[in-house]
């Protein structure tokens, strides 16, 4: 590939819409923060690649956002494959002929996680309660290691390979892109349970500045999300056990847990222009959980 010395001009061609004439690959994009920064992008002008392993909801994401007048695909996406993930970079290309803007919001809470799977999620979690009782270090030395490489593979191996694939076509093109990881506040903060996840977040947090500063020099800006605690089907089951749901809220000034639409905004600033000058950040729309 021949990767040349993109410009960094802001583009103000086209007024319309912050994201207007751009294209957005967005990987884990049929729910909860995915599904919020498509449905944004898309009434922001991009052409939006929903990329995501769950054939229903992305085709149903597709549908929702072409209805109101937008303009997305769905190819389907397995995040730890590097042939899904090059797949999915051809397939931006194949259908609007570029790539613009990344956001890599593949993701799962532990191993089995299935995303809407709400009964699953209180079994693990009642399980992990029992084994606690008897053993306080039990989500550490009892760690299942498939369980922590699942996390692992999609959760961090997942983001390398979209980022990957999709700077590759970004430097092929010569052209200035923006590319944003969604990590947590696990990144910093290794919460309770289980350590894979606030591991794997940790990893996307030092990925991205890698990354911000590998690819600064050629035009492509990457910067990191770091959400608290969002009303998505992952943390849904918190919301079901009172001691756990009394613990987020008293730990987050705000006193609320945030909208996946408020997380799709900070993705629309550090995707636009308006973010020219920003690379390899960490931004927490957490509530004020850092505050203390």
């Amino acid at each position: 590939m021949n990767y040349r010395l993109a410009m960094t001009t802001p583009n103000t061609s086209h007024p319309s819409g912050r994201l207007a004439g751009k294209t957005a690959v967005i990987t884990g994009g049929s729910n909860g923060i995915g599904r919020a920064c498509s449905e944004r992008f898309a009434a922001e002008g991009a052409n939006v690649l929903i990329a995501d392993l769950l054939i229903e909801p992305g085709e149903a994401a597709v549908e929702a956002i072409n209805a109101s007048g937008g303009t997305a695909r769905f190819v389907q996406l397995e995040a730890a494959s590097q042939e899904a993930n090059e797949a999915m970079a051809a397939a931006a290309v194949e259908h609007f002929g570029t790539i613009d803007v990344v956001v890599t919001a593949a993701g799962v809470s532990h191993g089995e996680y299935r995303s809407g799977d709400l009964e699953g999620g209180m079994k693990r979690m009642q399980k992990a309660a029992e084994a606690a009782a008897v053993n306080p270090a039990a989500s550490l030395v009892d760690l299942d290691i498939d369980d922590w490489r699942r996390v692992l593979d999609v959760n961090l191996t997942g983001t390398l390979l979209a980022i990957q694939s999709t700077a590759s076509v970004m430097l092929d093109q010569g052209k200035p892109g923006s590319i944003v990881t969604i990590a947590s506040i696990a990144a910093k903060d290794p919460l309770w349970g289980s350590p894979s996840y606030p591991v794997s977040k940790a990893g996307v947090w030092m990925l991205t500045k890698n990354a911000a500063r590998t690819l600064a020099p050629l035009g492509i800006r990457v910067n990191a999300i770091g959400p608290g605690f969002i009303e998505t089907n992952m943390t849904a089951v918190l919301s079901e056990v009172d001691e756990y749901n009394k613990m987020i809220l008293g730990s987050t000034p705000m006193g609320r847990k945030g909208k996946p639409s408020e997380i799709a905004s900070v993705a629309l600033f550090l995707a636009s222009d308006d973010a020219s000058f920003v690379t390899g950040e960490l931004i927490h729309p957490d509530g004020g959980w850092f505050t203390g």
